[in-house]
C-alpha cells in the first residue's frame, strides 16, 4: 500500500457536499468498500480498512499499522491505497457506526472540508465472525 496525499485527491472533495456510501454491510469484516460521491462528479472508490485484523493473516504490514495508529492519535486518518482505490486505514479490527463517522470526519478535515459537508450511508450486513 502506498501513502496517498490528500492534496492529490479531487478538489471537489474539499469544496462540495460529499456522501460516502458503503457497498457492503459493516458486519462483513475488516474491509468495507464504498464510494465517495458528489453532484456532477465521477465517484471515487473509498474503502475503510481496520488495520489490526490479524487472523488468519495480517491485513496490513507493521509500518501501515504503526502509521495508522499514529495518525489517529493526532486526530488524523492515514490515507493509503493501490492506484485505483483510496483506503482509510483505521485502528481496530471491525467497524461500527461511530468509527465510520469518525474516519470520514477525519477525511473531510484532511481535504480542507467541514465534516458538516459529509454524509454517510451505511449498510448493516451479516455478521461473519
Amino acid at each position: 500500500m502506498r501513502r496517498v496525499d490528500p492534496f492529490d485527491l479531487p478538489e471537489w472533495l474539499g469544496e462540495e457536499e460529499v456522501t460516502w456510501a458503503a457497498d457492503v454491510g459493516l458486519r462483513s469484516g475488516h474491509r468495507v468498500p464504498g464510494q465517495l460521491t458528489g453532484d456532477g462528479h465521477p465517484p471515487v472508490a473509498c474503502d475503510l480498512l481496520a488495520v489490526d485484523e490479524a487472523y488468519p493473516v495480517p491485513v496490513a504490514d507493521q509500518d501501515v499499522r504503526h502509521d495508522a495508529h499514529q495518525a489517529w492519535r493526532h486526530g488524523q486518518v492515514l490515507l493509503v491505497g493501490p492506484d485505483d482505490r483510496l483506503t482509510l486505514a483505521v485502528p481496530g479490527t471491525r467497524f461500527g457506526p461511530d468509527l465510520v463517522l469518525d474516519a470520514l470526519a477525519r477525511l473531510a478535515k484532511a481535504v480542507g472540508a467541514s465534516p458538516d459537508r459529509y454524509a454517510v450511508l451505511l449498510r448493516i450486513g451479516t455478521d461473519r465472525s
